[in-house]
């Protein structure tokens, strides 16, 4: 579950944020804080938190650029932190992940 869930967001993330519909955004990073939350691991649940910021962002109806790149940025960081202890057949993808994540929030940042 967790690769494909990873390549199917790193997919959507590529095509660039506009391109992705905010449900689709809502129910991504829904299905990614459930998970992260019952992973039982301190630097996941963390994760998941900053997700759940993440949603609440984008639920508020006033989207802010500049607090959405923020917390992509801060996902970014920590979703590479988790790649080094990562399996290897994950900490590829939980790069580019965080790299895209890294990528976007500073675009948005600079908004």
């Amino acid at each position: 579950m967790t690769n494909d869930l990873l390549g199917a967001t790193i997919h959507a993330l590529q095509n660039g944020l506009t391109s992705i519909p905010l449900s689709a955004a809502q129910d991504n990073t829904e299905t990614w804080q459930q998970h992260l939350l019952q992973s039982g691991e301190p630097a996941l649940q963390d994760v998941g938190r900053e997700i759940g910021n993440l949603q609440s962002l984008l639920s508020s109806g006033n989207l802010n650029p500049e607090a959405i790149g923020a917390s992509l940025s801060m996902l970014g960081s920590q979703t590479n932190q988790a790649a080094a202890t990562a399996t290897p057949d994950t900490q590829a993808q939980l790069r580019t992940l965080g790299d895209l994540l890294l990528q976007l929030g500073a675009k948005l940042g600079a908004a």
